[in-house]
């Protein structure tokens, strides 16, 4: 089995793709935490320098990344809670845009998806990473949501920032997203869409399951 969800930054895409993979008993492989970890390990050895692309991609080549149940790993030190500060969400489509570190991670996330039954969830999964999953799902929601519910998030890790800096940043990622040459965010032809605006996550969850199921709510 092969799940692709994509969509925009804060419409419950990884909290939804989670759920999905214990109901079905299959991987969640969460490729938004990969890009993330190579902008973490840009942030370590160039600072605030994401200019270098050939240094980038250096990074993206050696870097090693592990899930291990919910943490996320990256050479050997559990970054689950540094891959999502503000300062590494910033800077994830500035790795993300360049075509050669896109290469490296979808071939690992093929690779994987390959040999084991799995649920991917990011921005181009349907249409680039699994063009041949079986179900396809494009979630989406207000900005304004996206925004708080980001905002709730960091509030609950101690991390203090503005709701409306944050929407301002993701409505800023989303431009970034949708206009980067590779791999932009899109929803295929055969993606059902779900706007999960005003939703809770049972009430997702269990519109996709029923589309997975063949029953449809």
């Amino acid at each position: 089995m092969q799940i692709a969800i994509d969509g925009p930054a804060g419409a419950g895409k990884s909290t939804i793709a989670k759920k999905i993979a214990q109901i079905y008993g299959i991987t969640y492989l969460d490729t938004g935490a990969m890009y993330r970890c190579v902008a973490h390990c840009v942030l370590k050895e160039l600072g605030d320098c994401f200019s270098d692309q050939a240094a980038i991609i250096k990074i993206a080549k050696t870097v090693k990344i592990e899930f291990k149940q919910d943490q996320v790993f990256c050479n050997g030190e559990d970054v689950t809670l540094e891959i999502r500060t503000p300062l590494v969400s910033q800077h994830t489509s500035d790795v993300a845009k360049i075509s050669e570190v896109r290469n490296i991670l979808v071939k690992q996330q093929q690779e994987y998806a390959k040999k084991n039954p799995v649920i991917m969830d990011g921005r181009d999964i349907g249409s680039v990473v699994l063009p041949h999953a079986e179900f396809k799902f494009y979630l989406d929601a207000d900005v304004t949501e996206r925004a708080y519910r980001r905002h709730k998030e960091l509030v609950q890790k101690n991390i203090e920032k503005d709701l409306e800096e944050i929407k301002q940043e993701i409505e800023s990622r989303d431009e970034n997203d949708k206009n980067r040459l590779v791999g932009p965010l899109c929803q295929v032809d055969e993606a059902i869409l779900i706007d999960t605006t005003g939703r809770g996550i049972d009430e997702v969850v269990a519109l996709i399951k029923s589309y997975i199921d063949g029953e449809t709510i």
